[in-house]
């Protein structure tokens, strides 16, 4: 019984995050990484990049409702070393409910500079689900120097992308990129790479 009221809470808050996620995506959507948040799948294979027994927080970028950040508590990183970092106000009041041992960090990741200043510890992990193709190579390329500065040295910075090319150059000097396979079963099916300095 408390099985199926507790999958019957579940469905309508994943409508709700779907429908809190388009109508953001229709406000602004070149802030927005995709018009629904991840899948499942898609997420799993996200968190698996990080590593448990390095130390340290974990930075997500753009959690939106959190469905990397659920994908990343249900691989084993405690919630209370989660950094979230979110533009959207809503997204963050959300966030702030949802996971209350999080930091959640009202700002824009593109001015880790800023918004992680509060960070005095080097970082295990940079999780991003922001939509970089929308935005210049200068920006995207600023934006791993910014991470790598953070990061623990050989940690990862994990993107995820719709697109077939990868979201920053594969071939980096001083940089070791890794990639998925394409995750067919995502809608749009998507790919992650995983970027640590070499």
């Amino acid at each position: 019984m408390a099985l199926q009221s507790a999958r019957a809470l579940k469905k309508p808050l994943r409508l709700d995050d779907e429908v809190r996620f388009l109508r953001s995506w229709i406000e602004k959507p070149l802030h927005m990484g995709a018009v629904m948040p991840s899948g499942k799948i898609l997420a799993r294979t996200i968190a698996q990049y990080v590593d448990l027994e390095s130390k340290g927080p974990v930075v997500e970028l753009g959690p939106g409702t959190g469905a990397i950040t659920d994908a990343l508590i249900a691989h084993g990183v405690d919630q209370s070393r989660l950094v979230l970092v979110e533009y959207d106000p809503g997204f963050c009041a959300l966030l702030r409910e949802r996971y209350p041992q999080a930091n959640v960090i009202q700002g824009d990741a593109y001015h880790l500079d800023t918004t992680l200043a509060v960070l005095k510890d080097s970082v295990a992990a940079v999780v991003s689900g922001l939509p970089l193709v929308t935005k210049p190579m200068l920006t995207r390329l600023k934006l791993l120097r910014d991470s790598f500065l953070r990061l623990s040295p050989g940690a990862p910075f994990i993107q995820f992308t719709y697109s077939v090319a990868p979201p920053i150059p594969k071939s980096l000097p001083g940089v070791k990129t890794q990639a998925s396979e394409r995750i067919w079963m995502n809608l749009p099916p998507a790919r992650v790479w995983v970027y640590r300095k070499g």
